[in-house]
């Protein structure tokens, strides 16, 4: 029976490189691409390097930039409190008139009295300030009721709320923040990069059932790879797993 990958065109590296050459992308596009991820995810001192590199504005005040980087950290270090009062300075409508966000600020100053160990001052907090916004959200209360369940554990480290303790925890809360202060502004929420990225796998998902072709697998090097490689590869690999798996008798 005829293997799948010999129902498939093949495409070899040179032409593919060929057909690559002549899609023209002006260097101002790819500029403004740059500036845009580093402005919307609030690297300053690069986005202010790169504006005098590229002659690029970065078309925002980089003190807004600033702004949003210390609240991103203050929420990343834990501090909630200090991150809440800085967003209200800046503007006390991005809490006022979003009731998910400010629970997920709530939720996570809960979490960090749970790290620090605080369970009595938990338990108050939660009941003072999380309970009342359960009842009137109630869509709050399994995240609510997730987060109390912290308390549940001695030892967080193997436990089905573990999650929560990680410092991916953090970040997302901080990025939803950091999305919710750029909305207000009237400014895109989301770097334009990442979401590039998700369309090219999608693109080569699809030409994987089409054809055979030197294909993008590390975004960081972005070198072609042709399908003989990627097969080298897997055998090797493939080789590595069966070694590690075998026991000298």
């Amino acid at each position: 029976m005829a293997s799948t990958h010999s129902k498939k065109k093949t495409i070899s590296k040179d032409e593919w490189e060929q057909r690559l050459s002549k899609v023209v992308v002006e260097k101002q596009a790819l500029n403004q691409l740059i500036m845009n991820y580093l402005v919307i995810e609030g690297y300053m001192e690069a986005a202010e390097q790169f504006s005098q590199e590229s002659g690029l504005s970065p078309c925002v005040d980089l003190q807004s930039i600033q702004e949003r980087r210390e609240i991103r950290h203050a929420v990343q270090s834990g501090d909630i409190d200090a991150a809440i009062d800085l967003v209200n300075d800046l503007n006390p409508e991005i809490l006022d008139t979003n009731p998910k966000l400010y629970f997920h600020l709530q939720q996570q100053r809960l979490i960090e009295l749970i790290r620090k160990g605080d369970d009595e001052g938990a338990l108050v907090f939660a009941a003072d300030e999380m309970a009342p916004r359960g009842e009137e959200h109630p869509e709050f209360l399994q995240e609510l009721e997730r987060t109390m369940a912290l308390l549940a554990f001695q030892n967080t480290h193997p436990s089905p709320v573990q999650d929560l303790l990680d410092p991916h925890q953090r970040h997302k809360t901080a990025q939803e923040l950091n999305e919710a202060i750029l909305t207000s502004q009237s400014r895109e929420p989301h770097p334009k990069l990442p979401h590039l990225l998700k369309v090219l796998t999608w693109s080569q998902e699809q030409l994987d059932e089409r054809m055979i072709y030197p294909r993008i697998n590390d975004f960081i090097s972005a070198n072609l790879v042709t399908q003989q490689q990627q097969d080298q590869q897997k055998q090797a690999q493939d080789g590595m797993d069966t070694t590690d798996g075998t026991s000298v008798l």
